[in-house]
């Protein structure tokens, strides 16, 4: 039986790691928007195939036959449950299911070092970075890149797993533990800057808001996860495009883009690119509806 609803009553599922402030804000956005919307936990998520119609279900919902499906959270896993979710989103794509964000999009974004050479071949500003598995090449990439650095777990986000390293023997047992690990290692240099950066929301292909970070206390790190302070911003044109610019190199329809304000060189460095953004802190700083916008934009995607 199809799911499929009525363009009066659209059908739209939300996948999802937990069911925490993100989803209860969607689940408001739709009550409110007559949306139906379902939230279902990513492993929830299975492929029929050969024994009669090939499908994606989730919850007992055929996922070929909605409206739209939103990547709310993509929850850590195996690699092999990773690559098994990753291929049920690009059958739904296939399927003609607009898919937000696109598949291909989740998968740029959610590597670091993908993501960061997609934003460099589109000659946008990056950090200088240095990426690999070796201990030893990675200790002579310290030292080339000033001897103060952030090491990164390729996968990641919301600022966990990050540690600032400017201890030479520090980096040496770091880069060795991370070796051991069979953990690719990514090294990236300390930019001096300001003690705050931007985060810009992109949705299709316009910015709806952006906020100022400012780092808490003797943290360097910006995210309000961890305790930084939001306040409103409004983005320079310069700081804007370049904004919708990583957006678009990365593939993605929304994002949050962290853009950093690099004091010795006077211009401004893109991050990251977020492609399952919160809003949170946007939406409680610059009053904007984020939710509503969202299921606004993927209810209205071409199918």
């Amino acid at each position: 039986m199809s799911t499929r609803s009525t363009a009066s009553s659209p059908h739209l599922v939300a996948l999802v790691s937990g069911f925490g402030w993100h989803v209860q804000d969607l689940r408001r956005a739709a009550e409110t928007l007559h949306i139906r919307l379902d939230a279902v936990s990513f492993p929830r998520v299975v492929g029929h195939v050969g024994a009669g119609r090939s499908r994606v279900e989730a919850d007992g919902i055929d996922l070929g036959q909605v409206d739209g499906v939103l990547v709310r959270m993509m929850p850590p896993g195996t690699l092999e449950q990773v690559v098994f979710r990753m291929d049920a989103l690009h059958r739904l794509e296939a399927l003609g299911v607009p898919v937000l964000n696109p598949p291909r999009a989740v998968e740029v974004a959610v590597d670091k070092y993908l993501a960061l050479a997609r934003l460099d071949a589109a000659g946008l500003a990056v950090p200088p970075t240095w990426t690999g598995e070796s201990a030893t090449e990675a200790l002579a990439a310290f030292e080339r890149l000033g001897g103060d650095v952030v090491v990164k777990p390729l996968f990641g986000s919301e600022g966990r797993g990050l540690v600032r390293v400017s201890d030479l023997e520090l980096a040496r047992r770091t880069f060795h533990t991370l070796e051991r690990l069979g953990a690719v290692i990514y090294v990236q240099s300390t930019i001096r800057h300001p003690g705050y950066d931007l985060r810009a929301f992109v949705l299709g292909g316009r910015i709806l808001g952006a906020i100022r970070r400012h780092a808490a206390g003797s943290d360097w790190r910006t995210n309000v996860s961890l305790g930084g302070r939001p306040e409103l911003c409004s983005l320079e044109p310069e700081a804007e495009q370049l904004a919708l610019s990583a957006a678009k190199a990365v593939g993605t329809e929304m994002a949050g883009i962290d853009l950093l304000p690099d004091l010795d060189r006077g211009r401004l460095l893109i991050l990251e690119v977020n492609a399952v953004p919160g809003w949170r802190a946007l939406a409680g700083t610059t009053g904007v509806d984020v939710a509503s916008e969202i299921l606004l934009h993927l209810r209205d995607a071409q199918r």
